[in-house]
């Protein structure tokens, strides 16, 4: 989509081109989910086994080797350490897919760029709908889990999508611009692997909150990821309602980040058939 003018980059141009091809976006994004897995003799399957691996490593490794606790009960096992550390994974593992998948997008798919007529703004969008289907998956089964453990599911569950849309929406953002920025500059994809290997440690995804000193603690709480995964953490496994003034303010800051990283892609997709 490369003429005399500029693509709009407006908020409104943003929701109507979402809307405009979600059919567009949702086959894409199953087409990407299978595509992952095929050639594979279990296929599918993966999806479901390699959280449960990384879930077993980690579980292993903090609590029966560095003997880990999360603290919230003096009765506390490692299946109860286990669901609150698969909760930050799943979390962590959306954010992570679609930041790392982000700046290769338009290098990756040259032949949108220059033969066909083809919405580019979509394909960030379908980066994050297969990293939803895996996160989703993942939330299934954590609830299984949950109800095999004979714990019950409380009715805070109801308020996770409401958790989790600010992470959805400033990731969304982050990936927009990553996908503009890692045309013109190629070491972006290096520098997102860094990024979300550090965030995996300093987001309260291992850990609770608490069990950091308190002139640590300050600075987690500035953290978007960590207040995500401490909110869902309530909504999931404690029972409690979230914090609906933190959040309301997490989901504004990505709202700004969702606009602005569309407008950035907006505004540099006309110089992508000359770079590429």
């Amino acid at each position: 989509m490369t003429g005399p003018r500029s693509p709009s980059a407006s908020p409104r141009e943003l929701v109507v081109s979402l809307w405009r091809n979600r059919s567009l976006i949702g086959q894409m994004s199953w087409r990407e989910v299978i595509g992952r897995y095929r050639g594979s003799v279990i296929g599918l399957a993966w999806s479901f086994l390699n959280p449960l691996l990384m879930l077993g490593v980690y579980t292993f490794v903090f609590s029966v080797v560095l003997n880990a606790r999360w603290g919230m009960s003096p009765n506390e096992t490692t299946a109860d350490f286990a669901v609150f550390l698969f909760t930050g994974l799943i979390l962590h593992g959306l954010m992570a897919e679609s930041v790392n998948r982000a700046p290769g997008l338009i290098v990756s798919n040259v032949n949108f760029v220059k033969k066909v007529v083809f919405p580019l703004e979509v394909l960030p969008g379908v980066a994050m709908g297969a990293a939803l289907f895996h996160a989703g998956v993942s939330f299934v089964m954590l609830l299984i889990v949950q109800i095999v453990r004979g714990q019950p599911i409380p009715p805070t569950v109801l308020w996770f999508p409401v958790v989790v849309l600010p992470l959805i929406l400033g990731t969304a953002g982050i990936a927009w611009f990553l996908a503009g920025l890692g045309v013109f500059l190629r070491d972006v994809g290096q520098v997102t692997t860094v990024f979300t290997r550090v965030m995996l440690y300093v987001s309260a995804v291992m850990y609770p909150m608490s069990a950091l000193p308190e002139r640590f603690r300050v600075w987690l709480q500035w953290n978007p990821l960590a207040i995500v995964i401490d909110e869902a953490r309530k909504v999931l496994l404690l029972g409690q309602h979230p914090d609906f003034a933190r959040l309301a303010a997490l989901g504004a800051i990505a709202l700004v980040m969702l606009i602005g990283g569309f407008a950035w892609f907006q505004k540099t997709r006309r110089g992508f058939a000359d770079v590429l």
